[in-house]
């Protein structure tokens, strides 16, 4: 199942991003203090006491007649329609306006959990001074503090509490991966010869598919999930309401997903729109594969594939540890490698390394490359620990974490790669201080 939504809603600078800052712990939105700053959906995966969600922070709704303000309440109510749990934010300071009215009044027709928070109570007179909102007809309000991060859990506690009684199960082993691209690249005709059927609408126009699909099947007794996503474009680029639902759905699927695998289309080449997708992927620490699809249609020599492979990897160099396999949905060329491949990045995403292992190939890489000098002061590294997987994450220690150069950073993941088996997947490298 995927992962419970929710939403934050308001009128413009009542605190939104401060408040989705505070929940997911760091600073991604752009907190400024005027009206009107964020404009599109920031997407984030958050926790609270054992439960994930994915959290969604809106730009401020008005009913002004710019266009702007147009497209900021249309993102909004996107938003509010994906979501399982909405929470409306007010501002204590200010009281209940015409506008938190108007807003509450859009949200009763959403026909799900509402839970009204008041910001800015940031001192025990201001959250007692919040009896005034219980006019908007949403429930207790809750007094809390973005800034101040008091009264965030009382929050919390609630969201979960309001979650489908179905969110968060996911079925073990099974290996979930999701089908992503621009527009009209041949997604979805991948996935239906992956399934062997036409489980996927397929037409000649860009964004035919509107909705990100998942489809469990079985290939050689491993179980596998693909999501088909909505082609994606430039979030900048997408104006059309749906197409925007479609972007956000594809996001969502990313998030669900521990592959991607991404389409390109070799009779029209690399876009820079392609360049975004794979953006979004790194970044959310996906495990990779690089598809090139409608093989069967452009003319081609014994060395045209070698040159492809060479512009892909000087268009997608941080992508320089995702495999590339050229395919054709029309006529099934290598479409059947697809699962396997799935499978390897997978566990190669999974593996964990042992710490007397990682601290051998430590000695070794610092005897063939010693550590740099940096304004007069050497890097000294001591030793190497594995923190985590999915995507695998080390942590260094050291002298001085600022010591510690990213090209330094990228010959250890080179030495890890040249010894282990991470074809597919980023690696993370956290410089630490000894203590």
């Amino acid at each position: 199942m995927p992962l419970p939504i929710v939403a934050i809603v308001g009128r413009p600078n009542v605190g939104k991003s401060t408040l989705f800052n505070r929940i997911i712990n760091e600073r991604v939105a752009i907190v400024e203090d005027r009206p009107g700053v964020t404009r599109d959906r920031n997407y984030a995966r958050a926790s609270w006491m054992g439960h994930q969600f994915s959290i969604i922070d809106t730009g401020g709704i008005t009913w002004e007649d710019s266009t702007i303000d147009e497209e900021i309440r249309a993102q909004a109510e996107i938003a509010i329609e994906e979501a399982d749990v909405i929470v409306m934010l007010a501002d204590a300071s200010q009281g209940v306006t015409s506008l938190d009215e108007r807003i509450a009044h859009l949200l009763y027709r959403a026909d799900k959990p509402v839970l009204l928070a008041v910001n800015k109570a940031d001192n025990p007179e201001q959250r007692t001074d919040i009896y005034d909102f219980y006019s908007l007809g949403l429930g207790d309000p809750i007094p809390v503090s973005g800034s101040h991060g008091t009264g965030i859990g009382d929050l919390l506690d609630e969201v979960v509490k309001n979650f489908p009684a179905d969110a968060e199960k996911t079925e073990e082993g099974v290996i979930s991966f999701s089908v992503i691209g621009r527009p009209n690249v041949g997604k979805s005709s991948i996935v239906n010869r992956l399934l062997g059927e036409e489980r996927v609408i397929v037409a000649n126009e860009e964004g035919t598919t509107r909705d990100a699909i998942d489809t469990p099947f079985v290939k050689d007794g491993t179980k596998f999930r693909v999501v088909d996503t909505a082609g994606i474009r430039r979030r900048g680029k997408v104006y059309e309401k749906t197409e925007k639902y479609s972007v956000m759905r594809a996001m969502s699927a990313m998030e669900r997903s521990d592959v991607a695998i991404l389409v390109l289309d070799a009779s029209t080449g690399i876009r820079e729109q392609d360049k975004h997708v794979a953006g979004y992927a790194h970044e959310a620490g996906l495990g990779m594969i690089i598809a090139v699809n409608k093989w069967d249609l452009p003319k081609k020599d014994s060395s045209s594939g070698k040159d492809f492979e060479a512009v892909i990897q000087e268009e997608f160099s941080y992508l320089d540890y995702a495999p590339i396999v050229f395919v054709s949905a029309k006529t099934g060329k290598n479409i059947d490698q697809l699962p396997k491949m799935v499978k390897e990045v997978y566990e190669n995403k999974n593996q964990r390394i042992q710490s007397s292992v990682l601290n051998d190939l430590l000695l070794e890489a610092s005897r063939l490359v010693p550590a740099p000098m940096v304004k007069g002061k050497r890097l000294r590294v001591y030793y190497m620990t594995q923190v985590k997987t999915n995507p695998p994450t080390f942590v260094v220690f050291c002298n001085d974490p600022e010591l510690m150069h990213f090209s330094y950073q990228r010959f250890l993941i080179n030495q890890l790669r040249e010894n282990f088996d991470f074809t597919g997947t980023p690696i993370k490298i956290l410089p630490r201080k000894r203590k």
